[in-house]
């Protein structure tokens, strides 16, 4: 209790309560068809809870479906994205996320987060997309296990790693709908903490 107690007195009042995000936006890459619904829903209420502004983009703007029958209506399409209006972009994965493993326009986008050193957010399969565009590579990693997806991650430089969470530098990534809370949560702790950095230089 003492120790969680000092957690708390050490972060900077600034960054404590649900005002705490309120400038922040988090872009959320999701599938046209088949997203996992835990992995899209469990972040997204988690990021709302804690005041961020989030934005939710696919390549159309019509409704689509999760796997498990979750309709969500993304509020732009990938190429109306400006990513430097973005601090974060988190993938939420399921068996559609493969439509982005070589989208141009993806890419494009994770290059700009990747130059910035902003957060990049993966979970399940779309890890496989961060790998397949060079963000991995010298970085461990998890993914949804399966030969073809360990393989994807190994072959473009990535160590894989059987944990639930992984975080390696500016990257977060997660193996599947039941970590998805927990992912949340990385992503939430280490913007704090880049928060935190920017606010003692």
């Amino acid at each position: 209790m003492k120790r969680m107690l000092f957690f708390l007195l050490a972060i900077p009042f600034f960054l404590l309560g649900n005002g705490t995000h309120k400038n922040a936006n988090i872009l959320m890459i999701v599938a046209p068809h088949n997203f996992r619904d835990e992995e899209f829903k469990k972040p997204y209420d988690y990021f709302l809870s804690k005041g961020y502004n989030v934005t939710i983009a696919s390549t159309t703007t019509d409704s689509i479906k999760g796997m498990l029958g979750l309709k969500i209506k993304p509020d732009k399409q990938l190429n109306e994205i400006v990513p430097d209006s973005f601090d974060i972009v988190v993938m939420p994965g399921g068996s559609g996320a493969g439509v982005y493993f070589k989208d141009t326009t993806v890419s494009k986008i994770l290059e700009n987060f990747n130059a910035r050193n902003e957060i990049i957010a993966a979970i399940c399969l779309s890890p496989v997309t961060l790998a397949k565009n060079g963000i991995l590579k010298g970085k461990k990693a998890t993914v949804w296990s399966s030969p073809f997806t360990k393989k994807a991650l190994e072959k473009n430089g990535a160590i894989y790693v059987n944990e639930p969470v992984v975080i390696d530098g500016n990257v977060i990534t997660a193996n599947g709908p039941k970590s998805a809370l927990k992912f949340a949560k990385a992503i939430d702790s280490m913007f704090i903490l880049k928060k935190e950095a920017k606010h003692d230089e």
